[in-house]
């Protein structure tokens, strides 16, 4: 999979632009609030209908301007497709070969990327909330019943978090309304369990294989789900023994609920669990580890994706290079060499990617202007 032409309209700091891509490595080089970073943004939405940045579309309209638009030509096993963006005041809507999606769910998945940007790299001892967030992006693109499942269990959650204040409040007195929410949001909870346990188990050994490559097999990377209810022990662990234990949580849990009128169980309140050597890495590694885990997660992306859908995503990388040294820079850069198509922002090229990057296309970016450099003159003795 690859992204052969992207067109943008009045987003961020562009006015109009319209690129033709390598289906290997792309470079946009440029100093800082130049635009590296806003055209990556552009490919993300494309990708996965919002931004990595900003919940706030409006945000994403260049400014004193009240609509934006995104195009892109995406060549994959199934041939050429057309995707759109339309970005408004009035909302956003997508398309595909110019027919409008009827919901934006069933757009994504069409174009699979990856980002990885600096923020990535604190992914292991960043909050809970950023590393479910990661686990949601990435599984939504690969599965749409993940994805419809996390937005139903969303609004239920909603609502019930609702009706917990108006409990809490003495407002209302019922609580079969309240066992009624509590029934549904354990049916979609144990949707989303069962299905974030078998895409770890995947992206675990992926990454596992990665981790020990980096460190030249000095580092045993483990990924482990820690969830509100125990899963430890229980050997086979199927969805209605998931739904069942979230019941009983929500049960023994309802007094406390109800005083603090919000939802104490659930993948909500999941998170994940970096181990290298049977250590957590979050509070007992150290930087470089805690780094490195993070990258070899990342990567661990590209495998995991291209086993589940048969294709490789494309790769954006945000400035990552300089953040990392040169073994992390040179395993990135050989992890992906002739796999991805690539896409990497940076201020100016160092040794290590001079060295390792085999032709890439290059784009200079400058006060949202893109050029492309002249080509070398060849030495003609």
């Amino acid at each position: 999979m690859y992204l052969e032409e992207l067109s943008i309209n009045n987003f961020r700091n562009y006015s109009e632009a319209k690129l033709t891509f390598s289906p290997a490595t792309n470079i946009l080089i440029g100093k800082n609030a130049q635009g590296k970073t806003n055209l990556l943004e552009a490919i993300y939405v494309l990708a996965m209908t919002r931004s990595h940045r900003t919940n706030n579309d409006h945000e994403l309209l260049r400014f004193k301007t009240n609509s934006a638009t995104i195009r892109g030509t995406l060549i994959n096993q199934l041939g050429k497709t057309k995707l759109g963006i339309d970005l408004s005041n009035k909302g956003k809507k997508a398309r595909v070969n110019q027919l409008e999606q009827a919901k934006l769910s069933q757009y994504i998945g069409k174009m699979n990327v990856i980002l990885f940007a600096p923020e990535d790299l604190s992914l292991v001892k960043g909050s809970p909330a950023v590393r479910r967030r990661f686990i949601d992006m990435e599984f939504g693109q690969i599965d749409a019943n993940y994805l419809y499942n996390l937005s139903q269990y969303k609004a239920v959650l909603k609502q019930r978090n609702r009706y917990l204040k108006q409990l809490q409040q003495k407002k209302v007195t019922d609580l079969l309304l309240l066992d009624v929410f509590s029934d549904q949001l354990a049916a979609f909870g144990a949707e989303i369990i069962i299905r974030r346990l078998g895409f770890l188990t995947k992206l675990g050994k992926f990454a596992a294989k990665l981790q020990l490559q980096i460190t030249n097999q000095q580092e045993s990377l483990k990924l482990r789900y820690d969830s509100t209810i125990n899963l430890e022990d229980q050997k086979m662990i199927k969805t209605d023994w998931i739904y069942k234990k979230l019941k009983e949580q929500y049960r023994q849990q309802q007094k406390k609920e109800i005083f603090q009128g919000t939802t104490l169980s659930g993948p909500h309140r999941d998170d994940l669990a970096f181990l290298i050597n049977e250590k957590n890495v979050q509070f007992y590694g150290s930087q470089g580890q805690q780094r490195t885990a993070a990258l070899s997660v990342k990567l661990a992306e590209v495998d995991l994706m291209h086993q589940e859908t048969g294709e490789y995503p494309i790769l954006l990388l945000d400035d990552v290079l300089s953040e990392l040294d040169g073994a992390r820079q040179t395993s990135l850069i050989k992890s992906i060499q002739n796999r991805v198509q690539t896409f990497l922002t940076t201020p100016s090229l160092n040794d290590v990617a001079r060295q390792l990057i085999k032709d890439p296309k290059v784009f200079i970016i400058n006060q949202g202007k893109i050029s492309e450099p002249a080509p070398k003159e060849e030495n003609k003795e």
